[in-house]
């Protein structure tokens, strides 16, 4: 009998040909399972699920002036996506103003360009913050635009104690994978506890945080890693901010995720289902956390894009579909997806409406939403889930036992050992040993094939720089430079600097200014060199 080749996953498990009741009891048992919206949350963290309320939808979106992204906002609002999700360009995201040397060519070109409390103003007029959660994809440069959000909305007349939404504010992931930095790792993590300490007191409903174990993922790290390295990347937001006085109850429940989807199906489906049980054990176990809710893994999850392809790119559109499937069966709270033709350039309306309709169709035509966790019970799921569970938990010792993940992050380790993960997969993708459909199996002879760039438009820069200026010449100056001296000395004292960040902006201090006056404090980051 020819002997039957072995399945390995990317998180390094061995996929047995066939699973029963012994394989689950061996891997840990049924006893964790338990109930939907009860502890430790292994099939969700609601009793009925998408059964009450569907998932949120929230596409990625921003690009050019806030007045295009305006437009692309209420065109997504208007086709049925129920929340939204904010692109920053480069100099926005690493605390440069659009009149910046080094802005030059980069200006709304991966995201809005913003560079003062007018640009919010812009882009979120006449939409209604009470219906519409936004999401902010911003880190180094979070305390600026969060100010600038909060101020934007208490000016249109809304309450923040009330006000729902969330910051990636991330940075910690930055240094690993995307690489927005602009503070030293210390300051930089001490800004995002800043911004979970006023969001606790002043602004409760308020995500202050979304850790982003998805861009890790993106840098190349196994789904083991992905969960892993954010979790401890939570936990160390979690300590410094207990460090204030607050306790665990006071802000857990506002902490969010955001994770990737790509790769085996089953695999990915295992990954949410066992990290979820093990983060609510964290909480309550380590941390002691006498509310149910805050222990929740409130997470988005959706495809990721380093799962897509430029080759045969219509073949993302059944990938991203996928995607969007293993995500409802994973028990996200919001999904977002990935457009097709996001492996080469910035989304079309049209690609971008695809999506939509991609999960769309999940929640009105697949019967996602009739029942929770359908999946639950498998035995080959139920395994997977508890040997994800155990293999994230080994990681995070393993990273836990050379010191604080931010130490590590500071020294380079962790790059470093993303690095070889990353190149030791691609290394496979390049031989064929991991098979990627129309990429290195079943691809065409002919397979060059004209696509549709998104087109910069040069004169977003001359917009931007025009309208920054208008706003510098009728500002008052001595406003603002009482309140930029206002951030330079509570960030010399150490204090909270989230209320000298608000007033500083609401007289309209640019990103650049402010950014600025903290790096004479803090100084900026020097990467080290790994791999």
């Amino acid at each position: 009998m020819d002997e039957i080749k072995k399945v390995i996953l990317e998180s390094g498990l061995e996929v047995a040909p066939l699973y029963g009741q012994k394989d689950v009891e061996q891997s840990g048992s049924q006893k964790d399972i338990g109930e939907p919206g009860q502890y430790p949350f292994t099939r969700g963290i609601h009793p009925l699920m998408y059964r009450k309320r569907p998932f949120t939808i929230r596409q990625y979106a921003g690009f050019g002036t806030p007045a295009e992204t305006h437009e692309r906002f209420l065109y997504l609002i208007k086709n049925g996506q129920t929340g939204l999700n904010v692109a920053f360009d480069l100099p926005s995201q690493t605390g440069l103003d659009s009149d910046d040397p080094r802005a030059a060519g980069e200006v709304g070109r991966v995201g809005m360009a913003v560079d003062t409390l007018a640009d919010f103003e812009e882009v979120f007029k006449g939409i209604d913050l009470d219906k519409i959660t936004v999401s902010l994809t911003i880190n180094g440069s979070a305390i600026v635009l969060v100010a600038m959000y909060l101020a934007m909305a208490q000016k249109s007349g809304f309450d923040i104690k009330s006000l729902r939404g969330t910051a990636q504010n991330d940075i910690l992931k930055e240094f690993i994978g995307r690489g927005t930095w602009i503070f030293p790792v210390e300051p930089s993590v001490k800004l995002v506890v800043d911004i979970i300490e006023y969001c606790a007191k002043e602004v409760p409903k308020y995500s202050a945080v979304s850790v982003c174990g998805y861009h890790i993922r993106e840098s190349g790290a196994n789904p083991v890693q992905e969960m892993a390295y954010a979790f401890c990347i939570a936990k160390a937001y979690i300590e410094e901010t207990l460090k204030r006085g607050l306790t665990i109850d006071d802000f857990a429940s506002r902490l969010s995720f955001n994770f990737d989807i790509h790769g085996n199906f089953f695999e990915q489906i295992a990954k949410f289902r066992g990290a979820r049980r093990l983060w609510a054990k964290i909480i309550k176990e380590q941390y002691h956390a006498s509310k149910d809710s805050s222990g929740w893994l409130r997470m988005i999850a959706g495809g990721g894009g380093g799962g897509l392809t430029k080759e045969q790119p219509e073949n993302n559109i059944v990938r991203s579909a996928y995607y969007a499937l293993i995500s409802a069966l994973s028990g996200t709270q919001t999904m977002a997806l990935c457009s097709y033709d996001e492996a080469y350039t910035i989304p079309t309306e049209k690609a971008a409406e695809i999506s939509l309709r991609t999960m769309q169709i999940l929640i009105h035509e697949m019967g996602l939403c009739d029942t929770v966790d359908p999946l639950g019970g498998s035995y080959y799921v139920e395994t997977l889930t508890n040997q994800m569970e155990e293999a994230i938990r080994r990681q995070m010792g393993e990273v836990e036992a050379k010191g604080s993940i931010a130490s590590a992050i500071a020294r380079g380790e962790v790059q470093e050992a993303i690095s070889r993960q990353a190149y030791a997969r691609e290394s496979a993708i390049q031989k064929g040993d991991i098979p990627k459909v129309g990429l290195n199996c079943y691809r065409k002879q002919e397979e060059v094939k004209t696509v549709a760039f998104h087109s910069y438009n040069e004169e977003d820069d001359a917009k931007q720089i025009n309208n920054l200026n208008k706003v510098k010449q009728t500002r008052d100056s001595a406003e603002v430079s009482g309140c930029l001296e206002q951030v330079r000395r509570d960030a010399q004292d150490n204090k909270n600097l989230m209320p000298a960040v608000i007033e500083a902006v609401k007289v309209y201090a640019t990103v650049g200014e402010i950014t600025q006056v903290l790096k004479e404090v803090y100084g900026e980051y020097e990467e080290p060199i790994y791999f």
